[in-house]
């Protein structure tokens, strides 16, 4: 029964991560701004390497010690601001902003998974240095979106 509810939930993560990969390659069709539109489509590239990741941890079991746990910093901005819609040529901070809302949630996906399994399982290893790379994700939408919807002056 175990490993039954396990398998269904790395197909639901697997499933997470193909989702994410096709909701930011749209979104990168609708950002004009180059640079923008080129860091949406390197977290595409990074959520095909988490369905990579799981997937290869469905079929042999191993995996999460090739995923470090680092620190992140919390902007919370997401928390405290409201999740634009998805539209037709989007500002750059509004994509960022929107993308730091998507990861935002993957991140509580995860860890939220993880916690159902005890400490020191590996299934709980694996999904909390996901949630860990998905904040990651977030600290990185968040910056992005701070330098953008409040950049720096010449005055300070």
């Amino acid at each position: 029964m175990k490993e039954q509810r396990l398998a269904e939930l790395i197909e639901i993560a697997i499933r997470r991560e193909k989702d994410a990969f096709a909701f930011y390659t749209e979104l990168s069709g609708r950002v004009a701004e180059p640079a923008a539109r080129e860091t949406i489509a390197w977290i595409a590239t990074e959520e095909q390497k988490h369905r990579a990741f799981l997937e290869e941890f469905r079929r042999s079991g191993k995996g999460p010690e090739s995923l470090r746990f680092t620190d992140v910093v919390l902007y919370k901005i997401a928390e405290h601001l409201e999740e634009p819609d998805l539209k037709t040529d989007m500002r750059s901070e509004d994509v960022f902003l929107l993308a730091s809302h998507r990861e935002m949630r993957s991140y509580r996906f995860y860890s939220e998974m993880g916690a159902l399994y005890d400490e020191g399982d590996t299934v709980r290893e694996m999904l909390l240095k996901i949630a860990n790379e998905e904040l990651k994700h977030k600290e990185k939408m968040e910056y992005l979106y701070a330098n953008t919807a409040f950049p720096q002056t010449a005055g300070g």
